[in-house]
């Protein structure tokens, strides 16, 4: 009932309550619905019509597969990540923790059943006027509570120690296995897995929290079982009967009433993330969205995500609210069971009154012990949701490993990766889902102190040949030879700006490369970063914000300081003097080829060509040609017209619009 009242609550508001000049779905989306919100009530309105308006009438297929995912996965993803913990280098601290737990859970549990027997007879020295035993009784109790204070205590204490040591190694583990194989980038296009980050983080956190308090409950309830079902069998047999199946009968209701909540929380935990990751790239992109104002745009879409994860909190709660009436009737009903059994008993002079309390508490101990799924149906929906989550990634991270095996081993693509120079040999550059291929049957060589440029119109496969040079894109067929990947160095058109020190940016990735201070600001001063350098008082040390900080022209000298302190046999450059002007431009590429480092540049400035040996244009039909030493001076203004030519190349769209002929007579 929850979705066709909301779209009776959205026509309404649509009709109504809204402002006519946000009717139109061009001007909601295009950002003028923000400008009539002044009012605390017109914000909810928008904030609900939101919700409503962003509601897909036909469940999604991840919900489906969610809400059918079977019992027997979830296992097993359990029993591998858990397995996986407690065989690793932290077997015998793990170890020794879990059996510190286990006793202090039995411990605790028979200081309890001590309790029970104690407070039966205290009762009974009550109803019987007994002061001498009252007194004897007193002071036992009083002492079991000294002793279980403690061992509560120590009990906690050691179930978080636990938890920390397996969140730690947990983390650790999917952080190393995220690099590995380089699958931090291939889950960029993965369907299946979103937001990586918050699993490794907040789901690795609360799967270990809860796995271990799922455990230590179970283990409890085991115990408590154990313990009491005797208390209770010298009570009444009648009395234990009742008990398991009228939890046997309540179980089976509360899995059929609140079944659905682990998908909603599996969806939660999805909208969070989303919305999370939408306020990251906002604050990512805080100077792009400034210059373009495009507050309203992002604000519209960020109350969009926030509705969305709203909605989806709307379905937990009712949920949550139709179990509630469950359990607590459950709960309550429970109360009379053992007094409607053993009143009667007492009444009739077959127990003393101390009985009936004992049984009233026993009862309850092993009620709530085979009442676990019941009592912590909500916390366990939340749980196995998580579970999901990490299993899934758990499993996409195994498959890329298995890929990469496979590939190297059945791949028609070779890689001999001790070769002295890049050599390519009948390569075939396919996009990563292998559907379109880029260019077919490219073959160069290049051996130190040669350059090459690649240039072409957009789409060609410029940056895909790099990519695949680098081994981001596996997918292709041909052979392929270069130096290992610790001998060639790629610089992408926006450098990455890492958090730390400016030497840290000059020296990224390879921070412990023995460079004194002098050499690098001897390297900052030769690539024009003197500017730089005053600011921060020649102080390599600073740490501030260089994303912020530096303009893209300077975070692109920044990437060719590396590249000159490092000085590796080959360098592939994409784009990586944009940002420059000509004059930095002609005195970086006059240090490249002075460092007698190997190099291709991706570019579409036609200045660019006077500084590389031989040319590769790209053609979007995956042709290829190469134009080589002197040829490349007399054939110089052919090329710059073939480009300049290529990028007027009318789209598909236009073709069909006006006609094919129509796109050249500008030429």
């Amino acid at each position: 009932m929850v979705r066709p009242l909301s779209r009776c609550l959205a026509s309404w508001l649509y009709t109504n309550a809204l402002p006519s000049n946000i009717l139109s779905d061009n001007e909601w989306f295009s950002g003028t619905a923000i400008d009539w919100i002044d009012t605390p009530r017109q914000i909810r309105l928008i904030y609900f019509f939101q919700i409503i308006k962003s509601m897909d009438p036909t469940p999604s297929t991840d919900k489906i597969i969610i809400d059918n995912k079977s019992f027997s996965t979830n296992c097993r993803q359990l029993w591998i990540m858990s397995k996986a913990f407690f065989a690793s280098e932290r077997q015998s601290k793990a170890i020794r923790l879990a059996c510190i737990l286990l006793a202090l859970v039995l411990s605790v549990a028979g200081v309890q059943v001590l309790m029970s027997y104690v407070a039966r007879d205290f009762m009974t020295a009550i109803s019987k006027k007994d002061a001498s035993a009252y007194w004897q009784l007193l002071w036992w109790y009083l002492g079991l509570l000294v002793l279980a204070v403690p061992l509560g205590a120590y009990y906690r204490w050691t179930e978080e120690r636990l938890g920390l040591l397996w969140r730690e190694w947990m983390a650790q583990h999917l952080i190393k296995r995220y690099f590995n194989n380089r699958a931090y980038y291939r889950l960029r296009g993965s369907d299946s897995i979103d937001n990586p980050d918050q699993r490794i983080s907040e789901d690795v956190r609360n799967f270990t929290t809860l796995s271990l308090s799922f455990l230590l409950i179970t283990l409890n309830a085991m115990v408590t079982v154990l313990a009491f079902i005797g208390v209770l069998w010298t009570i009444s047999a009648t009395l234990v009967g009742m008990l398991f199946t009228y939890a046997v009968i309540g179980t089976g209701l509360s899995i059929l009433i609140g079944r659905r909540l682990i998908g909603l929380n599996y969806q939660q935990y999805q909208k969070e993330a989303d919305f999370r990751y939408r306020l990251v790239r906002v604050r990512d992109n805080a100077e792009s969205i400034a210059f373009y104002r495009g507050e309203k745009r992002e604000g519209l879409d960020l109350v969009d995500r926030l509705g969305k994860a709203v909605l989806n909190m709307l379905d937990i709660i009712g949920w949550n609210r139709n179990l509630a009436f469950f359990t607590s009737s459950y709960y309550q009903a429970s109360i009379l069971l053992p007094v409607v059994i053993v009143a009667p008993m007492f009444m009739s002079g077959e127990v003393e009154f101390g009985v009936v309390t004992q049984s009233a508490g026993a009862f309850a101990q092993v009620l709530a012990a085979v009442s676990l799924i019941i009592a912590q149906f909500e916390r366990l929906s939340t749980y196995l949701a998580g579970v999901q989550r990490l299993g899934m990634l758990w499993d996409e991270l195994d498959e890329f490993d298995a890929e990469e095996d496979r590939v190297a081993i059945e791949g028609s693509q070779e890689v001999d990766e001790h070769s002295i120079k890049v050599s390519l040999y009948n390569l075939t550059v396919r996009t990563p889902d292998g559907l379109k291929t880029l260019v077919n049957d490219l073959s160069f060589d290049l051996r130190r102190n040669q350059s090459l440029i690649i240039m072409g119109a957009s789409g060609t496969g410029k940056s895909s040949v790099l990519r695949t040079i680098a081994g981001l894109w596996p997918i292709g067929s041909g052979t392929l030879e270069r130096p290992p990947l610790r001998d060639i160095m790629f610089l992408p058109q926006r450098p990455y700006m890492i958090d730390g020190t400016l030497r840290d940016q000059l020296l990224y990735p390879y921070h412990d490369q023995g460079f004194s201070d002098e050499q690098i600001l001897e390297m900052a001063g030769k690539v024009n970063l003197s500017d730089v350098l005053e600011r921060v008082d020649n102080d390599l040390d600073r740490v501030m914000d260089w994303i912020n900080v530096l303009s893209i022209g300077e975070q692109q000298r920044v990437a060719f300081a590396r590249l000159f302190l490092r000085n590796p046999k080959f360098a592939f450059l994409d784009e990586a003097t944009s940002a420059l002007d000509e004059n930095n431009q002609e005195w970086l590429y006059h240090l490249l080829k002075e460092s007698s480092t190997g190099f291709i540049s991706v570019g579409h400035r036609t200045t660019l060509i006077e500084y590389h040996d031989r040319v590769l244009q790209l053609d979007r039909s995956g042709s290829w040609k190469i134009t080589e030493g002197a040829e490349l001076g007399r054939s110089k203004p052919a090329l710059v017209y073939a480009l300049d030519a290529d990028k007027t190349q009318a789209g598909p769209l236009f073709n069909k619009l006006f006609g094919r002929d129509q796109s050249r007579k500008s030429l």
